[in-house]
C-alpha cells in the first residue's frame, strides 16, 4: 500500500523554517564563543595561579635553606639543615661556589624526586649568585620530564660575599589533578550550557517568529477564502457571457444575472478585505456616537428586491461604533438570513424580521433554525453545513468583539433562528469628554 504523500511546504514557509534554524544556530554559536573565551580565561588563570603557588613554595623552602647555611672558621656548616626544612617537596639542594670553578653540590635533601642533571642546577645557582637574588628557570630531568628550578643565593658570614646558592626543584605536576578536574568540569558544564542555549534559542526563535508565522497563515487563509468565494460569481459571470454570446436575445436577457454575480463579488471582496485588516490588526476602530437604527434601515434598503419579505421594527438607538464596520456586519447578517432563512411553507421566499433595540440588532428568519451550540461550527472556514463558507458570520463576530460586544443565536418562537448582534452602548457626555480621542485597536 502506497504511503500518503505529505503536503509540500510553500516557499515562504520553507524560508521561515530556514530562518528559524539560522537564528538558533547564531544564538548557539554566540553562546559557544562566549563560553569558550570564558573557559580559556578561567583555565589560564588557574594554571598561572598554580604555577605561582608552586614557585612561592619553592622560594620559601630555598630561602629557609639559604638562611640556615652559615660559616664557622672559614668552613661551611650545614648542620642547621634539619629534616623539617629539607625533606619532602620541593627538593632542596645547596651548591657552594669554588674559586675558579663551577659551584659544587654540598647538600641534597633526603627526598630526591627528580634526577636533574648537575649542569642545570649549576646554571641556576650561577645566575642567582650573579644577580644576588632569586632566579627561576625551567629544566628537564634525565627522563626528559619538565621540572621547575629556583635558586636563592646565600652569603659568607665573614666577608658578606655571595658564597653559593640554595636550589629548590619543583614538580610541574603538583596540583595538576585539581587543574584537570577543573578543565573537565568546565568542558562538561560548557557542553551542557551549549545544549541548553541551543534549546532555548530554538524556543525563543520560534516565539520571535510567531508574528511572521501568523501573518503568513492569515495571508494563506485570505487567499484560500478569496479563491473559494470568488469561484462561484466568476463562474456565473463567465457562463452568462458565454450563453449570451450565442443566444438570440443577446446580452440584455442575462444582464440581471451578471449584475447579481458582480454584486456578490463586490460583497465578497469587501468581506475579505475587512477580514484581512481585522486579522492583521492594522485597522483602528474609531468609536463615535452612531444612530444604529438609521444605519440598519439604510442597509435594509440596499437589499436586492425579490426573494424575501422584510419586516422591520426600529427603536431610536445610539451606540459608539465604527459605522463602516457595523454596516458590513449588518449586511452579512441580512445576507445570511436571505440565503438560509427559507422555511418549508415558503421555500422560494425568506421571511425576515429586523429589530433594533438599544445596542442590539436582531435578524430573525423562518428557516430551519440553528442550535446555539453549533454557532462556533457555523463560523468555521468552509465548515458551514448550509453551503456557505462561514466567513460572513466569523467576520460579524470579529466586528462585534472589536466593539466590546458579542454575536449570539437563539431559536425563534414559531420556527427559525434569531441572530443578535450586540454593540457597546453610547457613553454619557462626561464619559465622552474624558475619553476624547480614544481609539480601539482591533486585535484578532
Amino acid at each position: 500500500m502506497a504511503k500518503p504523500l505529505r503536503p509540500r511546504r510553500s516557499p515562504a514557509r520553507r524560508r521561515l523554517h530556514r530562518l528559524r534554524l539560522r537564528l538558533t544556530a547564531a544564538y548557539t554559536l554566540i553562546t559557544v564563543v562566549g563560553l569558550a573565551c570564558l573557559s580559556w580565561l578561567v583555565i589560564r588563570t588557574d594554571d598561572r595561579a598554580r604555577l605561582d603557588a608552586e614557585y612561592d613554595e619553592m622560594r620559601r623552602r630555598a630561602s629557609v635553606a639559604a638562611s640556615l647555611v652559615y660559616y664557622e672558621d672559614g668552613r661551611i656548616r650545614l648542620d642547621g639543615l634539619d629534616d623539617e626544612a629539607t625533606s619532602g617537596t620541593p627538593q632542596v639542594l645547596v651548591l657552594e661556589a669554588r674559586p675558579g670553578g663551577d659551584p659544587v653540590i654540598v647538600f641534597r635533601g633526603r627526598t630526591a624526586q627528580f634526577a636533574v642533571p648537575a649542569g642545570a642546577l649549576r646554571a641556576a645557582a650561577i645566575s642567582a649568585m650573579d644577580d644576588e637574588g632569586p632566579v627561576r628557570a625551567e629544566a628537564r630531568d634525565r627522563a626528559g620530564e619538565a621540572v621547575h628550578v629556583l635558586a636563592v643565593p646565600f652569603y659568607h658570614d665573614a666577608t658578606d660575599e655571595v658564597a653559593g646558592a640554595a636550589v629548590a626543584v619543583g614538580d610541574p605536576e603538583r596540583g595538576a589533578a585539581e587543574h584537570r578536574s577543573l578543565v573537565l568540569s568546565l568542558v562538561v558544564g560548557a557542553g551542557a550550557l551549549t545544549a541548553l542555549a541551543a534549546l532555548t534559542g530554538h524556543v525563543l526563535s520560534a516565539r520571535s517568529m510567531r508574528p511572521a508565522w501568523e501573518a503568513l497563515e492569515q495571508q494563506e487563509r485570505l487567499l484560500a477564502d478569496a479563491a473559494h468565494e470568488l469561484r462561484t460569481p466568476v463562474a456565473v459571470m463567465r457562463g452568462s457571457v458565454e450563453v449570451a454570446a450565442g443566444a438570440p436575445g443577446g446580452l440584455e436577457a442575462h444582464l440581471p444575472r451578471i449584475r447579481r454575480a458582480a454584486d456578490r463579488m463586490a460583497d465578497v471582496v469587501e468581506n475579505l478585505l475587512t477580514r484581512g485588516r481585522l486579522e492583521a490588526a492594522v485597522d483602528v476602530v474609531r468609536a463615535e456616537p452612531l444612530r444604529l437604527d438609521q444605519l440598519v434601515e439604510e442597509v435594509c434598503a440596499e437589499l436586492p428586491e425579490g426573494g424575501h419579505g422584510l419586516e422591520s421594527r426600529w427603536e431610536e438607538s445610539v451606540v459608539e461604533a465604527d459605522a463602516a464596520l457595523v454596516r458590513v456586519a449588518v449586511r452579512n447578517l441580512l445576507d445570511n438570513a436571505v440565503r438560509h432563512g427559507r422555511g418549508p411553507c415558503a421555500p422560494d421566499r425568506a421571511e425576515l424580521l429586523v429589530t433594533v433595540r438599544g445596542p442590539e440588532v436582531w435578524v430573525a428568519d423562518r428557516g430551519p433554525g440553528v442550535d446555539p451550540a453549533r454557532l462556533p461550527e457555523l463560523m468555521e472556514r468552509f465548515g458551514s453545513p448550509g453551503g456557505g463558507t462561514g466567513i460572513g458570520l466569523s467576520l460579524v463576530r470579529r466586528i462585534a468583539e472589536a466593539h466590546r460586544g458579542s454575536l449570539t443565536v437563539r431559536a425563534r418562537p414559531g420556527g427559525g433562528a434569531e441572530f443578535v448582534l450586540r454593540l457597546a452602548p453610547a457613553r454619557s457626555r462626561r464619559e465622552r469628554r474624558r475619553g476624547a480621542g480614544r481609539t480601539l485597536t482591533i486585535r484578532s
